[in-house]
C-alpha cells in the first residue's frame, strides 16, 4: 500500500520544510551546543596560541610548600617576593592570593607594593543563595590601597563542567571590575543604576581564551626559588609576572578544553594565558545570535533550491562540497579573525540533507517503478491459444485447412459427430488421453474436454509426407497438461510488488508491446499463425491488400485466406504451409491477389518458453518489380522472334548455296555465315543474360557443383581438341550447392569457352573445384596472353570487348563475362579475376554450400 508521505515530492518546498523541521527537532535535543563545543575544543587542542614573551608564572608548587612551610604564608614573605620580583625587572605582578582578612604583616607587604608600584590583587565574587546575587569580597583596606589595580578572578564554566572564556568585566550594579589578568590596563567601571539591586551580578564582554596548551606549557619558575635566587637571569625583565597557586589542593583548579577533567589547570595559569592571548590580540568573540540562524537559513535555501535538480551522485558531492565549506569557513572564522560562529546548525543540514534526499529519489523512483509495473502488467499479452482449450471440432476444422486429409472422424462418447472416409469400426483401442495412435495412414486420437471422450481420427495423404505429418502430430499436445496446474497458486505468499514483477517480466519476455507495434510500421505484410496455421495477428497492410476486416482474418486458417485469393494445384497452398511446420522449413512462393503480384515466405519459429511452433508469413509488395520484368521480357521476345528468326533462314539459305556455288563465290558465303553466327551468338548471350537476372531463389533446387563442371567441361571439350589444349580437372569432391544448375553451367561453359578462345595451342586450361570452409570454390586458369590491367575494372560490363581481342580478331558479344557475374550474384556468390600479360589469366568463383543433411 502507498502511504501519504510516499507522496512527497522532491521540491524545494516541501525540502525546506523538512529541513526546517529537523532544525527545530535538532535544536530541541540540545546536540547543537554539544557540537559546537565539541568543534571548539578540536580546533583549539589542534591549533593551540602562541605564547607571550611577556608573560612568566611563579608557582606556589609542592616544591615551595615543602621549602616554607604549610600555607598560609606570612605576608611579608609576599612581599619580599615582590622585591626580589621588582629587583629581576618584573613590569607588573599579578597576586593570584585572596587576602581579604588583616594581618600584622600587611604593612610590609603594602610596603614592597608600594616599592613596587604596580602590583594587582584579585577581587572575590561570591555568590549567594539568591540566584544571580553575589557578595564582594576584596583585599584588606591597607592592601587596596596599596595595588595599583584590583581585577576579579571569577570563572564560569560551561553547561558542560569546561572552562572555555571569561568575562572581561564583572561585578555587581555599583561597580564592574575588569579581568584580573586585564586589570593593570583598565581601572574599574562604576555602573550606577536606578531600582536594581545593588548585589545583582552584572557581566560584560565575553571573551573565548585560546590556551597556549595544557597545564605547565607556560614558562614559571618555584615560589621558594624566586626567594633563593636560583632562576634564570633575566628570566622576568620586563613581564607581566602571575604569583598563584599550582599545587594540588591548595588554590583553584578549571577543566579545560585542552586538559579535560583529568589533568585540570590551575586558575593563574588560566588566567596568564588570557593575558597571553590579549598581548597577542587573540582573545576570540562570540558571534551574535542571529549569525548562527542566518548561516543556517541560508544553508538551508542552497540546498531546497539545489538539491531537487541534481543526480543522486551529484547531490552527495554537493553536500560534502558544503559540509567542507562550512568547517573551512568556521575555521577561518575562528583562527583567522578570532570569531566563534555557531555553525552546528548549518552544519547538520548537509549531513541530514544527503539521506533525505536519497529518501525521496527513492520514493519517487519507486513510484515510477511501480507506475512502469502497472503498464506492464496490464500492457496486452501476444500468446497464442494452446490447442489443448480447443473444441474437438474446432481441432478437427484445422486439421483439414491443414493437412486436406482424404478423410476424417469425429465422435462423442461413442456417437459418430462428422465422418468422411472412415467409420467407428476402424477406430483401435486408444488408452490414453492426448497421445496419438498411427496405423498406416490413419491417425487417431483419444480427447476429454469435461465429462465428454473424444475421438478423432484422420486418413492422411499416402505420400512420402505422411511420416512427417503424423511425426509432427505427435508433438502437439492437445489435452492440458495437470501438472502445471497448481504452478499459477505458488506464488501467493509473495508480495504485491514481487507479483507485479513476474508478471511484467512476462509481458517483457513475450515483446508483445514492441512486436505489435513493429509489424503495423513493417513495409511488408505480416501474418502470424499458431501451430495448426491458424492466423492469430495479421498487420494492417494484410487488411489492405486481401480486403479483409481484422476480426474475420484472426481465427482463420491460412490455407483458406491464400486459396480464396489465389487458388493453385501445383503445389497447392495447404502443402505448402503444412510442410513450412512439420519440416521446420521456410518456403518463398508467389502470390496474386486483386492484380497485385507478391511475393510470400514462410518461416516456422519456436515461442520460447513453452515451444510452441507457428509460421511468420512475410508478404512482400513486387507489383513493380514485375512490371520491370515484364518489359524486359517483351523486350527479350522481339529480339528472339525479330533477330533470331531471320538469321536462322539466312543460315539455312547460305547452307543450300554452298551446295551449288556456281553462282556465289565461297568466300562471299563464309562470311556471310560468320555475320549470321555473330548475330545469332549475340540474340543468344542477350537470352541467356535476360533468364539470369530474372533468376528468383524459387527456381533454386539442390545440384552439385562438381557435375555442372564436368558438363560444362564435356560441352566445350570439343573446342580445345581443335586447339589441341588440355582441359585439367582436378579435385573430385562433391559439393553441393542450392542454386539453378542449367545457368551455372552456362556461366562456367563461358568461362571455358573464353579461356579456349584467348589460350594458346597446346597449352594447358586447370580447371580446380575445392571447399574453402561453407563456400564451394571454382578455379579456371588458363596459359593465354592475359589481361590489360586497365581493362580489369570493365571486365564484367555489358558489351564491353578488350581492345586486345578486337585487334587480334576475336569478336564476342561482350555479354558472356556480364552473364557470368548476374549468376554468381543471384546465387549469392562471389567472382575474382587474376591475370598478368603473358602468363594467363585465372578466374575463382565462390559459392555458398548448402548441405541437404543440415537443412
Amino acid at each position: 500500500m502507498t502511504t501519504d508521505w510516499l507522496t512527497i515530492k522532491k521540491t524545494p518546498w516541501t525540502l525546506g520544510l523538512l529541513f526546517l523541521g529537523i532544525l527545530i527537532l535538532f535544536q530541541a535535543t540540545g546536540l547543537p551546543d554539544r557540537l559546537n563545543h565539541w568543534l571548539y575544543d578540536q580546533a583549539v587542542a589542534t591549533w593551540p596560541a602562541p605564547i607571550s614573551n611577556n608573560v612568566a608564572l611563579v608557582a606556589i608548587d609542592e616544591y615551595s610548600l615543602g621549602q616554607l612551610g604549610r600555607w598560609p604564608w606570612p605576608r611579608g614573605l609576599h612581599g619580599e617576593l615582590i622585591d626580589r620580583l621588582r629587583e629581576s625587572g618584573a613590569e607588573t605582578i599579578v597576586l593570584d592570593i585572596l587576602l581579604p582578612e588583616q594581618s600584622d604583616e600587611d604593612n610590609q607587604l603594602a610596603a614592597a607594593m608600594h616599592r613596587h608600584g604596580q602590583v594587582v590583587l584579585p577581587v572575590h565574587l561570591t555568590a549567594s543563595n539568591q540566584k544571580q546575587l553575589i557578595y564582594e569580597q576584596l583585599p584588606t583596606p591597607v592592601l587596596t590601597e596599596a595595588a595599583s589595580a584590583l581585577g576579579h578572578a571569577h570563572v564560569e564554566l560551561d553547561n558542560d563542567g569546561l572552562v572555555r572564556g571569561i568575562y572581561l568585566q564583572n561585578g555587581t550594579i555599583e561597580r564592574l571590575w575588569p579581568s584580573l589578568s586585564l586589570a593593570h590596563q583598565s581601572a574599574a567601571q562604576p555602573n550606577p543604576r536606578q531600582g536594581l539591586s545593588a548585589r545583582l551580578n552584572i557581566r560584560k564582554d565575553y571573551r573565548r581564551v585560546p590556551l597556549a596548551g595544557i597545564s605547565g606549557t607556560l614558562p614559571s619558575v618555584s615560589y621558594s626559588k624566586v626567594l633563593e635566587g636560583t632562576y634564570p637571569a633575566g628570566f622576568f625583565a620586563g613581564k607581566t609576572v602571575f604569583v598563584g597557586a599550582t599545587a594540588a589542593g591548595l588554590g583553584d583548579i578549571l577543566p579545560t578544553p585542552v586538559s579535560g577533567r583529568g589533568l585540570p589547570m590551575p586558575g593563574v595559569e588560566f588566567h596568564a594565558n588570557i593575558y597571553s592571548a590579549h598581548l597577542q590580540g587573540l582573545l576570540i568573540t562570540e558571534a551574535p545570535t542571529w549569525a548562527g540562524l542566518a548561516l543556517s537559513l541560508f544553508v538551508l535555501v542552497i540546498l531546497a533550491l539545489l538539491l531537487p535538480r541534481l543526480l543522486p551522485i551529484s547531490t552527495v558531492a554537493t553536500c560534502i562540497a558544503l559540509f567542507a565549506a562550512l568547517m573551512t569557513g568556521y575555521l577561518f572564522f575562528l583562527l583567522i579573525l578570532h570569531i566563534n560562529l555557531p555553525v552546528a546548525h548549518a552544519l547538520m543540514l548537509p549531513l541530514a540533507a544527503m539521506p533525505i534526499s536519497s529518501g525521496l529519489q527513492l520514493t519517487m523512483t519507486n513510484r515510477f517503478l511501480n507506475r512502469q509495473l502497472d503498464d506492464m502488467a496490464s500492457a496486452p499479452k501476444l500468446s497464442l491459444p494452446h490447442p489443448a482449450k480447443r473444441q474437438p471440432a474446432q481441432l478437427l476444422a484445422h486439421f483439414r485447412a491443414l493437412l486436406q486429409p482424404e478423410g476424417w472422424l469425429l465422435s462423442e462418447n461413442g456417437e459418430l459427430l462428422e465422418a468422411q472416409g472412415m467409420t467407428l469400426s476402424q477406430t483401435p483401442h486408444l488408452s490414453e488421453t492426448g497421445h496419438w495412435v498411427h496405423q498406416l495412414n490413419h491417425s487417431w486420437i483419444r480427447l476429454e474436454r469435461g465429462s465428454s471422450i473424444y475421438v478423432l481420427g484422420l486418413e492422411l495423404n499416402n505420400d512420402l509426407s505422411r511420416e512427417v505429418t503424423q511425426h509432427y502430430l505427435h508433438q502437439l499436445k492437445l489435452e492440458p497438461d495437470s501438472q502445471h496446474q497448481p504452478g499459477h497458486h505458488s506464488h501467493r505468499n509473495l508480495s504485491p510488488r514481487i507479483e507485479k514483477v513476474k508478471l511484467a517480466n512476462e509481458r517483457l519476455y513475450q515483446m508483445q508491446a514492441f512486436i505489435q507495434r513493429s509489424f503495423q510500421h513493417m513495409p511488408d505484410g505480416i501474418i502470424v499463425t499458431d501451430e495448426l496455421a491458424v492466423i492469430r495477428f495479421a498487420n494492417r497492410h494484410i487488411e489492405d491488400w486481401f480486403r479483409e476486416p481484422m476480426p474475420s482474418l484472426s481465427g482463420m486458417p491460412l490455407t483458406s485466406l491464400l486459396e480464396g485469393h489465389d487458388p493453385r494445384d501445383n503445389p497447392p497452398w495447404h502443402e505448402t504451409v503444412s510442410e513450412t511446420l512439420t519440416l521446420k522449413e521456410s518456403r518463398t512462393v508467389d502470390l496474386k491477389v486483386h492484380g497485385k503480384d507478391f511475393l510470400i515466405h514462410f518461416a516456422p519459429f519456436t515461442l520460447p518458453g513453452d515451444g510452441q511452433l507457428g509460421i511468420i508469413a512475410n508478404i512482400s509488395d513486387i507489383s513493380e518489380l514485375r512490371e520491370q520484368q515484364r518489359q524486359h521480357r517483351e523486350a527479350v521476345d522481339f529480339i528472339s522472334h525479330d533477330v533470331r528468326s531471320p538469321l536462322v533462314s539466312q543460315l539455312a539459305l547460305i547452307e543450300q548455296l554452298k551446295r551449288d556455288p556456281s553462282s556465289i563465290d565461297d568466300r562471299q558465303l563464309e562470311q556471310l555465315g560468320k555475320l549470321a553466327r555473330r548475330s545469332y551468338n549475340l540474340a543468344e548471350e542477350f537470352v541467356h543474360l535476360a533468364r539470369a537476372e530474372q533468376l528468383s531463389e524459387t527456381r533454386f533446387y539442390e545440384c552439385e557443383l562438381l557435375a555442372i563442371v564436368e558438363n560444362a567441361r564435356d560441352s566445350v571439350c570439343e573446342q580445345a581438341q581443335e586447339k589441341q589444349i588440355l582441359l585439367q580437372l582436378n579435385d573430385t569432391e562433391d559439393l553441393w550447392l542450392r542454386g539453378n544448375a542449367e545457368l551455372l553451367e552456362r556461366a562456367v561453359i563461358n568461362l571455358l569457352t573464353n579461356a579456349i578462345q584467348y589460350s594458346s595451342p597446346g597449352t594447358t586450361i586447370n580447371i580446380q573445384v575445392y571447399r574453402a570452409g561453407h563456400l564451394a570454390g571454382l578455379t579456371i586458369a588458363d596459359e593465354g596472353a592475359g589481361i590489360d590491367e586497365t581493362e580489369l575494372p570493365y571486365l564484367f560490363d555489358r558489351y564491353h570487348r578488350q581492345r586486345s581481342s578486337e585487334l587480334a580478331g576475336h569478336r564476342g558479344t561482350g555479354l558472356g563475362l556480364a552473364f557470368v557475374k548476374t549468376v554468381v550474384k543471384k546465387h549469392k556468390g562471389k567472382i575474382y579475376v587474376d591475370s598478368k600479360l603473358g602468363v594467363g589469366t585465372t578466374f575463382t568463383l565462390k559459392l555458398p554450400i548448402a548441405d541437404p543433411m543440415n537443412e
